[in-house]
């Protein structure tokens, strides 16, 4: 890469992780070369990009107002690298995939696995986060594709891929472990352990589509911690069914009386637009 634009790129990814020792680790290179390269970047524009502390590192107002056309250029030289990609049948590249867990776990490593007896040498950025997180990503460039559930912004393109039920979750023996479907008011009457994060999360508007006020004990992002509370009888709780697939926890998974779900789906800013990466991959979702 031209030296410039590994500096760019430090200088981006130093923002992005707050840290030189994160950034340095995501370009596989030494802390101090990162803090050259930016130090570089410093002294050759004149202005100090960086505020260093005990916490980290952020940008000053210089860089907050340079900081933009940082992204442009380094997102023009991806564009470049498309064409590039183009000329050459696709014989490298990089994939940046932004989805949630349960897509990481159950469908990535099929659908991968499958792309790369095609294409070897292409190489994979995977970033986990929320939905809002990873909507976000992907209108700024961050990403090149993701997974989310519907609503998304009307600004991307999206493929429906699977309606995802959502199941209530029991510990073995509980007293409704044998009832066929789950009634709604039930989810008041026990512990309830809360899958959370981001602004909104699937169950906290389940529940209040349903007027239901659970007795929250526990929330947390994980889906798997909540499992593991669930299995040790501290409580219930709601999760979708593409997480509960091979799960080593002694839990019974339930229907809900008033069905639930979530309609998950793969985006692209734009078909025109996609790398050639993206849309030869879009090709193998079915592997999943």
């Amino acid at each position: 890469m031209n030296m410039n634009l590994q500096k760019y790129l430090a200088l981006l990814k130093a923002v992005e992780y707050g840290s030189f020792t994160k950034a340095a680790a995501e370009l596989k290179c030494s802390q101090s070369g990162i803090s050259r390269m930016i130090g570089d970047l410093e002294r050759d524009w004149g202005l100090p990009l960086l505020a260093r502390g005990r916490g980290g590192v952020q940008l000053t107002a210089e860089g907050q107002k340079l900081l933009p056309h940082v992204q442009a250029v380094l997102q023009q030289c991806q564009r470049l690298q498309t064409e590039v990609d183009e000329l050459n049948g696709l014989q490298s590249g990089l994939l940046r995939i932004g989805t949630f867990s349960s897509v990481a776990t159950h469908w990535l490593p099929n659908i991968i696995r499958e792309f790369q007896k095609t294409y070897p040498n292409v190489e994979y950025e995977v970033l986990l986060g929320d939905y809002d997180e990873i909507e976000s990503w992907i209108l700024e460039g961050r990403v090149d594709c993701a997974f989310l559930r519907l609503p998304v912004s009307p600004e991307l393109e999206t493929l429906l891929l699977e309606r995802d039920k959502h199941l209530v979750i029991l510990p073995e023996g509980h007293p409704l472990a044998d009832c066929e479907r789950f009634p709604l008011a039930a989810l008041a009457e026990y512990p309830f352990m809360l899958q959370e994060s981001g602004e909104c999360s699937d169950v906290t508007e389940i529940l209040a589509r349903h007027k239901i006020r659970p007795q929250v004990h526990f929330s947390t992002w994980d889906d798997y911690v909540i499992m593991s509370m669930v299995e040790s009888g501290l409580g219930i709780s709601i999760l979708p069914q593409l997480i509960l697939q091979r799960v080593p926890y002694r839990i019974v998974a339930k229907e809900l009386e008033v069905p639930a779900w979530r309609d998950i789906v793969f985006c692209l800013r734009s078909r025109e637009s996609a790398p050639l990466a993206v849309r030869r991959f879009k090709k193998y979702l079915d592997y999943r």
